[in-house]
């Protein structure tokens, strides 16, 4: 996002806007960022269950983990497509009502967006003036209205197909790590927890640059919460295998 310049009445040129933000509404953030600690967390906590439950059987723990990753990756992929492309056919739908009510009835459209902005605190003759100007164009005024009511921006819906790919890859990148050793030949369980644990504590510390948490916190609380799914499940997995069951 490039840094905006704005030339004050009077002054003697552009001063630039000394901050910039992140973009918080893409339709990709959310579903990656989920996909990844959805992927980290439940496939460590598998493979930990099935290595206590099968007295560390490597094939057995490989072959939970591919169908844990392969099952969940189509999983979450399926569920972010159904979730946003349902949030975004939703708001189409209201954004089509505004449409059709402002066609139909533009004089109360308009004098409704000036009531919104004079309870924002503007005059209420230019409140008036500026909803009068902004209802010229129907798509500007089905715009404005969409956001100041509602909160949506028609030309920014998030895509269901981003969204289900992103979710897609960052699961699977995600549950790929606690398999890393076992796919390169190790035997033992603790490579792999030493490896994802590290790897929930970058991504806790990433995602913490976007929020007001320090890295360190998001790092650490990412990376117990994952520790604690992990012995719950090498909990169960140990049960079952005493039992006989596994």
């Amino acid at each position: 996002m490039s840094t905006a310049e704005v030339t004050p009445p009077g002054s003697p040129g552009p001063v630039g806007i000394a901050h910039e933000h992140a973009d918080v509404t893409g339709g990709w953030l959310r579903p990656a960022v989920f996909g990844a600690m959805d992927g980290l967390v439940s496939n460590v906590a598998l493979v930990a269950g099935v290595a206590a439950g099968t007295s560390g059987s490597s094939k057995a723990v490989v072959l939970a983990g591919l169908a844990g990753l392969s099952a969940g990756a189509f999983s979450m992929a399926v569920g972010e497509y159904t979730s946003v492309a349902s949030q975004s056919e939703a708001a189409e739908r209201e954004i089509a009502k505004e449409r059709l009510e402002i066609q139909n009835n533009n004089t109360a459209e308009t004098l409704e967006l000036a009531g919104m902005y004079a309870r924002k605190g503007i005059d209420r003759d230019l409140a008036l003036e500026v909803a009068r100007q902004i209802h010229q164009d129907v798509d500007t005024a089905v715009a404005v209205h969409a956001k100041e009511e509602f909160g949506i921006d028609p030309d920014d819906l998030a895509s269901p197909t981003l969204a289900a790919v992103s979710s897609f890859l960052a699961f699977a990148v995600g549950a790929l790590v606690p398999l890393v050793p076992y796919l390169v030949g190790g035997s033992v369980l603790w490579p792999a927890l030493v490896l994802t644990f590290v790897a929930l504590f970058a991504c806790g510390a990433v995602v913490s640059q976007v929020t007001v948490r320090s890295w360190w916190y998001g790092g650490l609380r990412q990376m117990l919460l994952g520790a604690a799914a992990a012995a719950l499940t090498f909990g169960v997995g140990s049960a079952v295998g005493a039992s006989g069951l596994g």
